[in-house]
């Protein structure tokens, strides 16, 4: 009988224990799902800030000669041409342009790359990536000696620019910039997973928890509140962002979830682009479509969509979204129905129940200017 592997645990898990944090187990490590409530924690950050300890994810840092080439063959987004200190969101990728993971590409000098990935899939990721690695490109896995922490929120710069001297107002979408936080040297992007402004915050994770709780501390005032797993979920969702093992998945190419534009097949070659190139010609038989139900059921993964008495697809994820006050979801069907706006329906638990097809996102912020 196989034994169990113990849970892994962040570096500011006494943090959430202290906190009175309800501990889950998620892709392999013991995680706050949430601390007050989910949907408490939800509207926090939506009204003005929540921390998140995201240290279960994946670093994995890619530098050396020939190290931008090895990352746009790897990637399909195409980094060639990225400035350094700016970050960009793309895929690893399988022959067939199906997702192996999603990802964040930061550049910090030419030759050198932090590949940030999902938890679940640190190790698969690691070794494809070493995988593809030749001549000088060096791949080394620095998840461990990293921590992570997301502070987000529309007052989320104001909570930040007390602990640090960092010009915050002039760090745009998705740029990043190395400096001092909390008196500790750490990397700042102008990134998230919630759909609102916020930071994420790359540091040592021997310093992890002394930071926390002085963002919790500086933030104290004006509304912070430590946020878990489950609020994350919810704030995404209505974001309309894909979480792997829902949205995408090794089935799952990014024409079909609705992620084309991190496909670049008018640029150089990439690992899947001649399979998407087919998939572009011969038409792509699938479409991510957000839904809004009519009731108050939830329609989670798995469950049937359907136009008129037809199954055309299905949920992949679902919520009861805070925000809207009303079940959401996100769901693959085919291509190819028609009349789905008029007729959709969602089977929860042995009934119908009535949707509609919306645009995505669910709820969309302003955004913050871009450079």
């Amino acid at each position: 009988m196989a034994v169990a592997k113990p849970l892994k645990q962040t570096p500011i898990h006494q943090c959430h224990v202290e906190l009175g944090g309800r501990l889950v187990e998620f892709a392999g490590w013991e995680m706050p799902v949430s601390y007050s409530g989910v949907i408490e924690e939800h509207r926090a950050v939506r009204s003005a800030a929540g921390l998140f300890d995201v240290s279960h994810m994946g670093e994995i840092r890619v530098r050396g000669e020939g190290a931008e080439a090895f990352v746009d063959r790897l990637t399909p987004n195409r980094v060639e041409g990225l400035a350094n200190g700016r970050a960009q969101y793309s895929a690893l990728l399988n022959e067939d342009g199906a997702y192996i993971d999603d990802l964040l590409v930061y550049r910090f000098a030419e030759n050198d790359f932090l590949l940030v990935v999902n938890a679940g899939n640190t190790e698969v990721d690691l070794e494809w990536v070493a995988s593809h690695a030749g001549g000088r490109v060096v791949v080394e896995d620095v998840s461990e000696e990293t921590a992570l922490l997301a502070l987000q929120g529309p007052v989320s710069e104001k909570i930040l620019g007390r602990v640090t001297s960092l010009d915050l107002e002039g760090l745009t979408y998705y740029r990043f910039v190395s400096g001092v936080v909390c008196g500790v040297e750490m990397t700042v992007s102008r990134t998230g997973y919630t759909g609102e402004d916020g930071f994420e915050l790359y540091l040592p994770s021997t310093l992890a928890a002394s930071v926390w709780e002085q963002l919790l501390d500086a933030g104290d005032d004006s509304g912070l509140v430590p946020v878990g797993l489950g609020a994350r979920d919810t704030l995404r969702l209505e974001a309309g962002l894909a979480l792997y093992g829902h949205e995408i998945d090794a089935t799952v190419t990014p024409l079909e979830a609705g992620l084309a534009w991190v496909v670049k097949l008018d640029g150089s070659d990439f690992i899947g682009k001649s399979a998407l190139l087919r998939q572009r010609q011969d038409g792509v038989p699938r479409k991510l479509v957000g839904l809004e139900l009519e009731g108050r059921r939830i329609a989670r993964q798995g469950a049937e969509v359907l136009s008129g008495e037809v199954v055309v697809g299905s949920v992949t994820s679902g919520t009861w979204s805070p925000t809207l006050e009303k079940p959401i979801g996100l769901a693959l069907v085919d291509a190819a129905c028609r009349g789905l706006a008029e007729s959709a329906g969602v089977g929860v638990r042995g009934r119908r129940e009535p949707a509609r097809l919306t645009d995505l996102p669910f709820y969309k912020r302003q955004r913050v200017q871009e450079a």
